[in-house]
């Protein structure tokens, strides 16, 4: 069959719509301390939390925790630790051999550790993928319970690339030895001021 006529009787047999359903979100709600629960999540899955009163002492603990970075893209006005510049126009093959990015996360969700990272924040979309190591600068009332609440505030952004990050990149194999770094960043930290 051609392309054509595979993509005709797709149409011709689409099932209807159906309406979302309305989800009470109140049965979502716990009182519970969201920067723990992130914390204890974020650690679930490979990463680490640095929380921060602050961010005077931003660049020190970076040095502190990364002391062999060489090469490393600073996308937030709250580190001065840049040493290679990146805008919009920056062709992701020259950060190939990128030490450390530091980014500006927007949000974080306490239920999984993760953090949505927007390209305004980011510049280059494959930065937090293609560097060793990634830290991610959150504040401190930006952290969500659910992803129902974070999908709430991102559903009211401009419709542009974002994604959420959750750990440092792993996979594993069929004999489960799992291998940390193989598709994007070794490790995360994420600093909550």
């Amino acid at each position: 069959m051609s392309r054509e006529s595979i993509l005709k009787a797709v149409k011709a047999n689409k099932p209807d719509a159906l309406a979302l359903p309305n989800i009470d979100l109140s049965v979502f709600d716990e009182d519970i301390n969201l920067v723990d629960r992130f914390k204890e999540n974020i650690e679930f899955v490979g990463g680490r939390l640095l929380e921060l009163n602050g961010l005077d002492h931003l660049d020190t603990e970076i040095k502190r925790l990364y002391p062999e970075a060489q090469k490393i893209v600073s996308c937030t006005k709250q580190s001065g630790l840049g040493t290679v510049s990146v805008s919009k126009e920056t062709d992701p093959h020259t950060l190939e051999d990128i030490d450390l990015a530091i980014i500006k996360g927007s949000i974080a969700v306490a239920e999984n550790g993760a953090v949505w990272v927007s390209d305004e924040d980011m510049f280059v979309r494959a930065l937090p993928f293609i560097t060793n190591d990634l830290i991610l600068v959150v504040p401190k009332n930006a952290v969500y319970l659910h992803m129902h609440e974070v999908f709430e505030v991102i559903s009211k952004r401009e419709k542009t690339f974002g994604t959420f990050i959750s750990g440092p990149s792993k996979t594993a194999d069929i004999e489960q030895c799992l291998v940390v770094g193989a598709h994007g960043a070794i490790s995360l930290t994420v600093v909550l001021y």
